[in-house]
């Protein structure tokens, strides 16, 4: 047996890196933050201290009073992510003698490629799942930054509900306001088309139509909102799909900063990678008659919520 079982191939691993699967949000939301180590050390804010009120009057010989941020260091680690694919050595057989036989075709797709593409498309997608799991889950939020809708409080009822009131209520509830909302595509429609939502976008007199979403941040003093597009199979393999949204009814808001690390900077959350997407080749003698190869991709990752109180949820948004 190779002494190497696993072999990282270069080029396998530029498809791992580069490919990037349209419509996911779990970067966005939870930006990657590199980390030297499997394991490391991080920052969990609490917010209570920040807005402390001390005594500052000092003395003439005396010293200032002192205070310190609001945070603990917690430890935590990586998790392996990845997933491996067969590939017949008869393909890869086929691929290059059709290549051999006609260097400048364009029509000729490298099976190991695609299966690279394959599986780190599946493995993105796990991402997002456990991301929206993590965002969308209410024991992520502070206690008193989260709600549950229900009946006529819910944005698609557009009769009664009120959306934007309820929304800058939130916002403005926290202590440090927002700058970035998520939404569940199924919100995020109801959200657009919702007349009080409509006529604060285009004026009194219109209460029909598709808000753009970049006009509802703007009226939410919000940097952007993400809606999660992203699909995940439920059903046991073998079995007819099951289709859901990773992102559900649901929506959030946070404050989200894009320069926080490990070691300093507030966010309601990102995920700490250690090291590059891999991908690679290991021999399979048990692929079809003459053998083959399994392909696989993945990486070392693992999201975190830091600061309970800079984010706000919003349970079952829509009906």
């Amino acid at each position: 047996m190779s002494s190497r079982p696993f072999v990282i191939v270069p080029a396998l691993c530029a498809i791992a890196v580069a490919y990037n699967q349209p419509k996911l949000i779990a970067d966005q939301v939870l930006p990657r933050v590199p980390v030297d180590t499997e394991s490391f050390r991080y920052l969990k804010y609490s917010l209570e201290d920040a807005f402390q009120m001390p005594d500052d009057l000092v003395g003439r010989k005396s010293a200032p009073n002192q205070i310190d941020w609001g945070s603990s260091e917690l430890t935590a680690s990586v998790q392996d992510h990845g997933l491996d694919t067969p590939v017949p050595n008869s393909d890869v057989m086929a691929f290059q003698m059709a290549l051999a036989a006609n260097p400048n075709s364009v029509s000729q797709t490298d099976p190991l490629g695609r299966a690279t593409r394959l599986v780190t498309q599946t493995v993105q997608n796990r991402r997002e799942y456990r991301a929206a799991n993590l965002v969308f889950n209410a024991n992520s939020y502070g206690a008193n930054n989260k709600t549950t809708l229900a009946g006529v409080s819910q944005w698609s009822d557009f009769v009664n509900s009120d959306p934007l009131v309820a929304i800058m209520g939130y916002l403005d509830s926290m202590v440090v306001r927002p700058n970035v909302g998520v939404l569940g595509r199924a919100t995020a429609t109801k959200l657009r088309m919702h007349p009080k939502i409509c006529k604060a976008v285009y004026g009194n007199n219109t209460d029909a139509g598709v808000a753009p979403l970049q006009a509802i941040a703007d009226i939410l003093e919000l940097d952007e909102i993400l809606v999660g597009d992203g699909w995940v199979n439920t059903a046991a393999p073998g079995q007819a799909a099951v289709l859901g949204r990773c992102w559900g009814k649901h929506a959030a808001f946070m404050v989200r900063n894009k320069e926080a690390d490990t070691k300093g900077g507030v966010s309601f959350g990102f995920t700490a990678q250690w090291g590059d997407k891999v991908a690679g080749t290991l021999e399979d003698g048990d692929v079809g008659l003459r053998g083959g190869t399994r392909v696989r991709s993945g990486e070392s990752v693992v999201e975190l919520i830091t600061a309970n109180d800079l984010g706000y949820f919003v349970q079952n948004a829509v009906a």
